[in-house]
């Protein structure tokens, strides 16, 4: 398992001097190191997460968004009772997200399962730009996806202003 954090630091819950000086530095943070022995801890008992590689992990008010290799948020979104163990680790959403990915790919593993039909530039008057995403079909109470919550991360994560729109209107 590839972690932001040394694998012993993450199997024994506790920082060595490298690791708490990347802390102290900001070049991590305690969501990095969170999610790291998360990862670790169910890794002990789930012989496929061994393999992940997690890149970094962000929090925004309860939501955890983890940047992944695509294999790994493949076996994740494949398997309900792995996505449910992460789930449950975590005090908040998780949100599985592609590392180094564009911010359209960004925006579309948010929605996932939820096709995007698509995603756009749209300058406002101005000058002021903003990201207009299209979702197919239409809003429903219950509709699976907060979509308050994406604009907060989508702000957050890669400072876009995002508005969003469903192809049937309401």
């Amino acid at each position: 398992m590839k972690l932001p954090i040394c694998g012993f630091d993450a199997k024994n819950a506790i920082l060595c001097p490298q690791c708490e000086s990347k802390v102290e530095s900001g070049k991590l943070t305690k969501a990095d190191v969170d999610a790291s022995m998360n990862l670790a801890n169910i890794a002990k008992s789930n012989k496929e997460i061994e393999n992940f590689t997690l890149y970094s992990c962000k929090e925004f008010d309860g939501n955890f968004v983890l940047s992944l290799a695509k294999n790994d948020i493949m076996i994740i979104r494949q398997s309900r009772t792995l996505y449910r163990t992460l789930q449950e680790r975590f005090n908040g959403k998780i949100w599985l997200v592609e590392a180094d990915e564009t911010d359209k790919r960004f925006i579309e593993d948010l929605f996932f399962p939820t096709k995007i039909l698509s995603i756009n530039a749209v300058w406002a008057p101005g000058g002021i730009q903003k990201t207009k995403a299209v979702v197919s079909g239409k809003w429903t109470p219950k509709f699976p996806i907060d979509t308050e919550k994406v604009v907060q991360i989508v702000k957050n994560a890669r400072n876009l202003d995002i508005e969003i729109e469903f192809e049937d209107k309401r």
